[in-house]
């Protein structure tokens, strides 16, 4: 068993981080950090906890998805503080990602003012944006976002 100074209670992670204790509890049932029962049943969480819940939270903050956030840290020991190599290995696909997003941002800032610009205000007529009205194959509401038009 881990010693006293390896772990922290809910509590002391709480004031740590600056979480609620029901945050960390939903963050711990969305699998982004384990706990473990003391043989009284109280919960403690390792205090490699506080960085990975650090991590979640910019994580969270450029936009990736709480199963993504689950995704990366499940590429980490649980028990383990994340070593540099973890985290230049795991920003190296969030930095792909953020490409993506400002791939897709410059495309759609390039074609604004000429879809604004033109006057049709139709999806359904724009030859630029819904050719054949394809969205509309896909039934009601909307159907693009950022990025995901002609995809």
């Amino acid at each position: 068993m881990a010693n006293s100074q390896d772990v922290l209670t809910i509590g002391d992670l709480a004031r740590r981080t600056g979480l609620t204790v029901s945050a960390i509890r939903f963050y711990e049932e969305k699998g982004l950090v384990a706990s473990f029962r003391t043989g009284g049943g109280q919960r403690r969480f390792f205090r490699s906890a506080i960085r990975r819940l650090s991590f979640a939270l910019i994580a969270q903050q450029l936009g990736l998805t709480l199963p993504q956030i689950a995704a990366e840290l499940a590429k980490l020991p649980e028990g383990r503080t994340p070593t540099a190599a973890d985290w230049k290995r795991i920003s190296s696909g969030i930095r792909a990602l953020i490409d993506r997003r400002i791939a897709a941002l410059e495309r759609t800032r390039e074609t604004l003012d000429g879809c604004i610009g033109c006057g049709c205000l139709s999806l359904d007529r724009c030859a630029l944006y819904n050719p054949g009205d394809r969205a509309g194959l896909s039934g009601a509401g909307p159907r693009y976002t950022i990025g995901a038009q002609g995809d």
